[in-house]
């Protein structure tokens, strides 16, 4: 009977457990696969940087899917034996009947992670379509530095540029881009200072992004006297309308050239670490100065905002994000945290330009061994 009886509690707490058994399991295992897919989007975008180092194709795979069955089972009998053992005189050995309780448990888990490839077309057109002004309006509205998304995502303003051939494979001289550094510079101060807003401006007949210096304090005045001259602006005002006009100028107004995603990606591949034995073996385009020396792209507006290393031998420490390729590790390093908030801008833009596509092609479904 007391067996029976724990049998009992035990098909109690079975129910339990059953009706917790769901929460528990999403508990346990939204965050790990959250943390997972995140990693993995990261190491996918920072490994196509690194093959546009060295003239490979890029190749994008999102996660379509992830469907996880949970399944929980429990097996409950009772087994009875009862003795037929007799002595010489005929007397029955033992003491009776024997009940024993039979219990037992199982767990499994299936996920099923379903990937869509990032091609076609639609996607081509994407990555390769300068991105919208209206984009770079919202991001730098949103509490990104102004330098920095124009940094990476403007090829050029009226007639600074900023290392327009760098748009695509390395090229073997060195680029232009100290004008459009110092123009950063400018921007960026003046922001620091609350005194430049960028937005839309409803005219009479159209709207129109304009960029607007705020009441000038005296201090800065200089600072907005060199930004126009390097612009080639005369007039007085400060407020200045942003256009794509490049071949129908009008005074005052900024004329910007914006990169396409393909370009943008092109352009921070340029400051990837490369070992010196493959720079030897040919496997990249060294850029050379007017000198003849090795072109430094730290330098470029880019390379002030982003930086990936590499190293030979075994996987970083330190790594934000790392991947292994072509027999060496490259990686964001942790505490570059200057690096880490280019790479999350370059993710949103992405985002922004070619994560809204309707995903075509075929899926791949890879069931995963449960556990």
């Amino acid at each position: 009977m007391k067996r029976i009886c724990l049998l009992i509690v035990f098909i109690v707490l079975l129910c339990g457990c059953q009706s917790s058994f769901g929460p528990r399991a999403l508990k346990n295992t939204h965050p790990a696969y959250n943390q997972v897919i995140v990693n993995t989007l990261d190491q996918q975008m920072l490994l196509n940087l690194v093959r546009l180092k060295y003239r490979d194709s890029a190749f994008f795979l999102n996660v379509n899917s992830v469907t996880a069955s949970f399944g929980m089972g429990a097996d409950i009998g009772v087994g009875a034996e009862i003795p037929w053992d007799f002595d010489q005189d005929g007397v029955r050995l033992g003491d009776g009947r024997f009940v024993e309780p039979n219990v037992g448990m199982s767990y499994s888990q299936s996920p099923t992670i379903s990937y869509t490839p990032l091609q076609g077309e639609e996607f081509l057109e994407s990555v390769l379509t300068p991105i919208p002004i209206e984009a770079l309006l919202i991001l730098t509205q949103s509490g990104w530095r102004i330098d920095r998304v124009f940094a990476i995502a403007l090829e050029r303003i009226n007639d600074l540029y900023n290392a327009p051939r760098a748009s695509g494979p390395t090229p073997p001289e060195e680029p232009q881009y100290k004008k459009f550094q110092r123009m950063l510079e400018l921007l960026n101060q003046l922001q620091m200072a609350n005194l430049i807003e960028i937005g839309p401006h409803l005219d009479v007949d159209k709207n129109r992004i304009v960029m607007v210096f705020i009441e000038p304090d005296p201090d800065y005045q200089s600072v907005i006297e060199e930004l126009k001259s390097l612009l080639g602006i005369t007039q007085e005002s400060n407020q200045f309308r942003i256009t794509r006009n490049f071949l129908d100028y009008i005074e005052g107004e900024w004329d910007v050239r914006t990169r396409s995603m393909s370009s943008i990606l092109y352009y921070l591949s340029q400051n990837v670490e490369v070992p010196e034995k493959h720079k030897k073996d040919g496997l990249v385009t060294i850029t050379k100065t007017s000198n003849g020396e090795e072109f430094n792209w730290d330098e470029p507006p880019a390379g002030t905002m982003l930086k990936i290393r590499s190293r030979k031998r075994g996987k970083p420490d330190n790594a934000f994000v790392s991947v292994p390729y072509r027999g060496a590790w490259f990686y964001i390093a942790d505490n570059d945290l200057n690096s880490k908030s280019t790479f999350t801008l370059l993710k949103q833009l992405f985002s922004l330009q070619a994560g809204q596509i309707r995903e075509a092609g075929p899926t791949l479904t890879l069931p995963v061994g449960g556990g």
